[in-house]
């Protein structure tokens, strides 16, 4: 496994950010759509992805889509992929929406990886805990994710509008 940085925020200003989960349709979407919102316009590169390709091209979950809608925030447009190993050089900042997909990022990183990989509840909340995969959950699992995705894309672009104003 190639030697990452993990400092807790990079001494560099993040300017892009890449979220990740295993399909791209639910939870990477949502964080996407969330920090784009908040950001409003910030220049920053953003982006989500999957660390599986079965959805590659695919809009996110309609629930995923009303969930973000509910909050004023439109991800219809997005269309799901799949990590590439460009993204490890690409992107300041990967979170993974699970450990699981922490680990499967840490993994496929190559070793001249430039991105700091992280799990998004803890880089951008405090809490060391995964954000649940509402995939095979009801309407209000979908809200629930929402709202965390909200809260960390919120505590994100602070992050970042703090940087660019610095």
């Amino acid at each position: 496994m190639p030697d990452l940085p993990n400092e807790p925020f990079p001494a560099k200003p993040t300017r892009s950010v890449l979220f990740v989960c295993l399909g791209n349709i639910c939870r990477s979407p949502l964080a996407e759509g969330f920090l784009r919102a908040a950001l409003g316009g910030v220049d920053a590169h953003l982006a989500s992805a999957g660390t599986g390709g079965w959805h590659a091209g695919d809009p996110p979950d309609a629930r995923a889509i009303r969930a973000a809608a509910d909050f004023g925030v439109d991800i219809s447009a997005q269309r799901a992929r799949q990590v590439c190993l460009e993204d490890f050089r690409t992107f300041d900042l990967i979170l993974g929406m699970d450990r699981a997909n922490v680990d499967d990022l840490r993994k496929l990183a190559p070793p001249d990886a430039t991105a700091r990989i992280a799990l998004f509840r803890e880089d951008l909340l405090g809490e060391a805990r995964d954000v649940p995969d509402p995939y095979y959950g009801t309407p209000r699992d979908f809200a629930i994710v929402a709202d965390l995705c909200r809260r960390g894309a919120a505590a994100l672009a602070a992050r970042i509008q703090a940087a660019s104003n610095g």
